[in-house]
């Protein structure tokens, strides 16, 4: 899958059940999983006995797990509860119906968009698993770093630009509804402010 080489392809279940019983979820939790999630198999293990590529000094495999889903809106927390539980590092394919996308969790959940499955792919692209696991995060995050930035940087970055936009998307709306010439006034001065500090971010 994904187009990885045959060498790293598996076939192992991963019972729902045995999670819950291994880890000790609480009710609210398995529920959200009965709900979200209907089967989790083990796909691909990428790592030096599989594959020609050498162990990094933090990142010595991953595993590829294909989860089916039984509708679109699941909720994201579960990727997150699945690989801190598992203590793996993980590249999900999130399949639901004719539509699938690829997930990982970097201290948050990081996802592509949805395509036809066949048309997700994965590139190896590394010396050792360290650089290979940070170019796979790029990859489904399309992430672009900045000259002198780490990932981490340039994700923490991106959440600031997100969260700016998000905010003058906000006030610009109340701004269309507000009546009174200084609260407008007010809430134009904000949305300048955060432009300004938006561009700041953008420019470096």
């Amino acid at each position: 899958m994904l187009g990885l080489p045959k060498s790293t392809e598996l076939s192992r279940q991963l019972p729902k059940k045995a999670i819950y019983a291994r880890f000790g979820l609480n009710t609210a939790t398995r529920n959200r999983f009965d709900a979200d999630i209907s089967r989790i198999t083990i796909v691909n293990e990428v790592s030096p006995t599989t594959i020609a590529i050498a162990p990094g000094e933090k990142i010595k495999s991953f595993y590829v797990l294909l989860v089916i889903l039984k509708n679109k809106k699941y909720d994201e927390r579960l990727i997150g509860q699945l690989s801190k539980l598992i203590g793996q590092n993980m590249l999900f394919i999130l399949d639901c119906g004719d539509k699938s996308q690829l997930a990982v969790y970097h201290g948050k959940v990081i996802t592509t968009g949805w395509k036809p499955g066949e048309r997700l792919t994965i590139a190896l692209r590394g010396q050792d698993m360290d650089i290979v696991w940070q170019n796979i995060i790029i990859q489904v995050g399309d992430v672009q770093i900045e000259q002198g930035r780490t990932l981490d940087e340039q994700l923490a970055v991106d959440d600031q630009q997100s969260a700016l936009r998000e905010e003058i998307e906000r006030l610009e709306k109340l701004t269309w509804k507000e009546t009174q010439p200084k609260k407008k006034f007010e809430l134009a001065q904000k949305i300048n402010d955060f432009k300004e500090k938006l561009s700041e971010l953008e420019n470096g």
